[in-house]
């Protein structure tokens, strides 16, 4: 499914975010990290976005993070888009955008720069830089210190290369006004430009991002319960609403409750679920934590009730899958 000239590859149902499994003493566990793509892979993602956020892109080396993107480009097998990450240090991220490129990705997530807080006509310049490496189409990520205004959102619309913009600040009136923006430069070109939902457990705001026509969003949950997460996508799509508002509920307002408590849970819980779904992912590389042994036992109870036999969650019936 490789892709050129800034063309969009299709991407659409639930985008999975593999996390970077670690053996005990810390290194790379690709033979599991195959495993855990696999299990992603038969439950049917849109998307796969590998050595990103939940993947802990931070802590990876540039060798560390091709292994990953190659493991996952070889497993996906171009059943789906491959999207891998990069950022940090702009001479780290044209490395790390070339690298991708070899591997036979699709595209590329652009991360926020290292530290530094620049001007949003820096980070227009950031992402230029980074987008000319290579001819792979480039999701931008709009968080932490990348936090771009309406105006720096359509200078980087109008590269070529640069297909979307995923946004994880929380602003809806700034992401209003970036959309508009964005419209209006695009306005009259045959260019596709594509937003996405990238907030820590993303389907906590999707009925309110859906408003703004903003339908794509990242899925940390379909790690470790596909099943819920592909029945919330179906009950979003069909317009179910009370289905969405249970699930939410009683499955993702009380996960997001437990993320709150501690910083970089949003990646911890994340591969703790995985575990306690029966895959040894091994824990999180600091300066992250893992869960406490009371925040996994609560963990542990969101996940059994939501899979429990006579729960509405239980794994989602074949027409919702979405490929």
């Amino acid at each position: 499914m490789r892709t050129h000239g800034g063309i969009l590859p299709q991407l659409s149902g639930v985008l999975f975010f593999p996390v970077t499994p670690f053996s005990p003493t810390g290194d790379l566990n690709l033979p599991v990290l195959r495993k855990h793509l696999e299990d992603g892979l038969s439950a049917g993602p849109g998307g796969v976005f590998a050595a990103c956020g939940t993947g802990e892109f931070h802590s990876l080396g540039p060798a560390e993070s091709a292994q990953v993107v190659e493991t996952a480009v070889q497993v996906v097998a171009g059943q789906v888009p491959v999207f891998a990450g990069a950022g940090g240090q702009v001479s780290v991220a044209v490395e790390q955008a070339r690298a991708a490129a070899r591997a036979g990705a699709d595209g590329l997530l652009l991360m926020p720069p290292y530290l530094v807080e620049g001007p949003p006509r820096g980070l227009a310049r950031y992402v230029e830089t980074v987008a000319a490496a290579t001819d792979l189409p480039v999701i931008v990520y709009h968080r932490g210190n990348a936090r771009f205004d309406p105006e720096s959102a359509a200078t980087i619309a109008e590269l070529p290369s640069v297909i979307g913009l995923k946004e994880g600040i929380g602003d809806v009136e700034l992401m209003t006004r970036i959309i508009s923006s964005v419209r209006t430069t695009l306005d009259g070109s045959d260019k596709s430009f594509h937003f996405f939902n990238g907030l820590p457990t993303a389907e906590v705001t999707v009925p309110a991002y859906a408003g703004l026509g903003v339908h794509l969003y990242s899925s940390a949950v379909f790690c470790f319960a596909p099943e819920v997460a592909l029945r919330f996508h179906h009950a979003v799509t069909t317009q179910d609403v009370k289905l969405v508002q249970r699930l939410l509920d009683t499955f993702f307002v009380p996960l997001v409750a437990l993320r709150s408590k501690v910083p970089g849970y949003a990646v911890s819980l994340v591969k703790a679920g995985v575990r306690l779904r029966g895959l040894d992912v091994g824990g999180v590389r600091p300066p992250l934590v893992d869960p406490t042994p009371e925040h996994l036992e609560e963990l542990r109870r969101i996940i059994e009730e939501s899979s429990s036999g006579d729960s509405p969650f239980i794994a989602a019936d074949q027409d919702t899958r979405q490929h």
